[in-house]
C-alpha cells in the first residue's frame, strides 16, 4: 500500500523531472525553429560587413586585420580556389568542407551552415566548433576571389545560453505550477469528497457512496468512513426502533390500567371481579416497573458510567444462592436441577454477574414445561470460567437465534407478554458479560431445549 506521503514525495518528484523534460524540449524546439535562424543571420551580418570593411580598405593587411578580427572572438577561414586556406582566431575541431562549398562562396553566394546544421533536438549543436557550423561569405581583394567563412568562438557563444536558460528556467516553473496544480487536485479530490459526505452525514443521510478506489491512507480513511456512516444508519434505526418499542411497552399496561380503573367505577362489578381487576393493575404496574428499572440499567450499561466494583468471589456459590432464591419457581413446576458446580473464583462485579444469573435462570425455569430439567455445569482453567446454563424447555427457532439479545425482540411476543417479559433481559446480560470482557453463546432446538454458554476472564 503507498501512503499518502510516499505518494506526494513520487508525485512532486515526478512534476519536477516531468518538467524539466518537457522545458527542455521546448527550449530546444525553440532553439532550433527560432533562436537558431537569428543566431545565422547575425553571423552572416558580421561576415558580410567584415568583408565589407576589407573591401572598402584595400591598404589593409589581410593577415594582420583578420587576426584582429580573431581576437575579437570570432574563428574564420580564408580560401582562394586554387590555394590551401588559412585560419585565423581560435582553432576548429575538425576542418572538413566540401570543395563544392568552397567554390559556390567563391562564384558569389552565402552558405548558411549555422541553419542547416544537423544536431538532433539538442542545442547544443549550436557550440559545435566544426568549419561546416559557419557562414560563408564571398571576399573580393586585389583582384582576386575568395570564399570567407566566420563563426564565433565558444566563450562568445556562452553569452547566447542565457536566452536559452531563460526560457529554460520559465518553462520549468510554470510546468511545475501547472503540473501541481493538477497533481494537487487528484490528491485532494478524494478529501473534497469527504467533506460532502461528512456534511449529509451531518444533514442525517446515511446512504453515502464514495467511489475511492485508492490502496494509501485517504482510501483507507474512506473505507473507514463508510463503515461508520453504515454503523450511524444501524444506530439511528435501533434508536427509532428503541423509542417505538418503549412506547409500545408502556402503552400496552397503560391502557390495561386505564381501562380497568375506569371498569372499577362502575357499581356492578362483585368483589371477585373488583380483586381480579385490582390484581391486573397491580400486574402491569409492576411490569411497568421491571420495564423502567431494565431501561435504567441498559442506559447505564451503554454510557459505561457504570464502574465495575471487582472483587473475588465464588461464582459457583454465587449460582446456588440464586438457585435457592428461585427454589419455589422451579419446585412449583416441579423441575429437576442438575449441578455440576465445583468451587471456581474469579474476579468481577458480583452484583452484575448475579443479574446475569437470575435473567438466564429465571429464562430457563418460565420456557420449561412442567417435570423438565435444568442443568448448570461450570468449568474453570487458568484463564477461563465456563459456565453452561441448560434446559429441556420448549427451544428456539433456528431462524430466532440471531436476534435473541436484540432488545425488545420476543420469539413468542403473545407468550411473552402473558408471562411479564419485556424482551430485555438477554439485552442487559449480554451488555453486563461484554463489560467484564467475556462472551456469551447461544445453542439451541425447537422442542428439544436451549444452552447457553457463558464464558468469563478468570482473573
Amino acid at each position: 500500500m503507498k501512503t499518502l506521503y510516499l505518494r506526494i514525495v513520487i508525485t512532486t518528484i515526478l512534476v519536477m523531472i516531468l518538467s524539466f523534460l518537457i522545458a527542455f524540449i521546448g527550449s530546444n524546439l525553440y532553439y532550433q525553429h527560432l533562436l537558431k535562424p537569428f543566431n545565422d543571420q547575425k553571423i552572416t551580418t558580421m561576415a558580410k560587413s567584415i568583408s565589407t570593411f576589407y573591401e572598402e580598405n584595400p591598404d589593409l593587411h589581410p593577415e594582420a586585420y583578420l587576426n584582429h578580427i580573431g581576437e575579437l572572438g570570432f574563428q574564420m577561414y580564408l580560401v582562394q580556389a586554387s590555394e590551401q586556406g588559412s585560419f585565423y582566431g581560435d582553432p576548429f575541431r575538425e576542418t572538413e568542407l566540401g570543395n563544392d562549398v568552397v567554390q559556390s562562396v567563391i562564384h558569389g553566394e552565402e552558405y548558411h551552415g549555422v541553419s542547416k546544421f544537423t544536431t538532433g533536438p539538442f542545442v547544443t549543436g549550436f557550440f559545435d566548433n566544426v568549419l561546416i557550423n559557419t557562414v560563408g561569405v564571398p571576399l573580393h581583394a586585389g583582384g582576386d576571389d575568395y570564399a570567407l567563412f566566420v563563426r564565433p568562438n565558444v566563450g562568445m557563444l556562452f553569452g547566447e545560453l542565457r536566452i536559452f536558460f531563460a526560457v529554460l528556467v520559465i518553462l520549468s516553473v510554470l510546468l511545475s505550477i501547472l503540473f501541481v496544480v493538477v497533481s494537487t487536485r487528484y490528491i485532494v479530490n478524494p478529501i473534497v469528497k469527504l467533506t460532502e459526505a461528512t456534511k449529509m452525514l451531518a444533514q442525517g443521510k446515511y446512504n453515502i457512496k464514495l467511489e475511492v478506489k485508492r490502496r494509501d491512507e485517504i482510501g483507507t480513511l474512506a473505507g473507514t468512513f463508510m463503515q461508520m456512516a453504515k454503523s450511524l444508519e444501524q444506530l439511528d434505526q435501533m434508536r427509532q426502533e428503541f423509542v417505538s418499542n418503549v412506547s409500545h411497552e408502556i402503552q400496552s399496561p397503560l391502557a390495561s390500567i386505564q381501562g380497568f380503573s375506569h371498569t372499577l367505577q362502575s357499581e356492578d362489578l362483585t368483589e371477585e371481579q373488583r380483586r381480579r381487576y385490582l390484581a391486573i393493575i397491580e400486574n402491569e404496574s409492576r411490569r411497568m416497573s421491571q420495564l423502567g428499572k431494565q431501561l435504567l440499567m441498559l442506559a447505564s450499561l451503554d454510557k459505561e458510567e457504570t464502574i465495575l466494583d471487582k472483587l473475588m468471589f465464588d461464582v459457583s456459590a454465587q449460582i446456588r444462592q440464586v438457585l435457592f432464591m428461585l427454589e419455589w419457581s422451579w419446585r412449583e413446576k416441579d423441575l429437576a436441577v442438575e449441578l455440576d458446580l465445583p468451587p471456581a473464583f474469579i474476579i468481577g462485579d458480583d452484583k452484575l454477574l448475579h443479574q446475569v444469573w437470575i435473567n438466564l435462570i429465571t429464562n430457563s425455569i418460565k420456557y420449561t414445561e412442567p417435570g423438565g430439567t435444568i442443568a448448570i455445569r461450570l468449568r474453570r482453567t487458568e484463564t477461563l470460567c465456563h459456565v453452561v446454563i441448560k434446559d429441556t424447555g420448549i427451544g428456539i427457532a433456528e431462524s430466532d437465534l440471531p436476534y435473541v439479545f436484540n432488545r425488545f425482540y420476543r420469539v413468542d411476543p403473545a407468550r411473552d407478554r402473558k408471562e411479564g417479559s419485556s424482551g430485555l433481559g438477554l439485552a442487559i446480560t449480554q451488555k453486563i458479560v461484554a463489560l467484564h470482557q467475556g462472551r456469551i453463546e447461544v445453542t439451541s432446538e425447537l422442542g428439544a431445549g436451549t444452552a447457553f454458554h457463558i464464558y468469563l476472564p478468570s482473573r
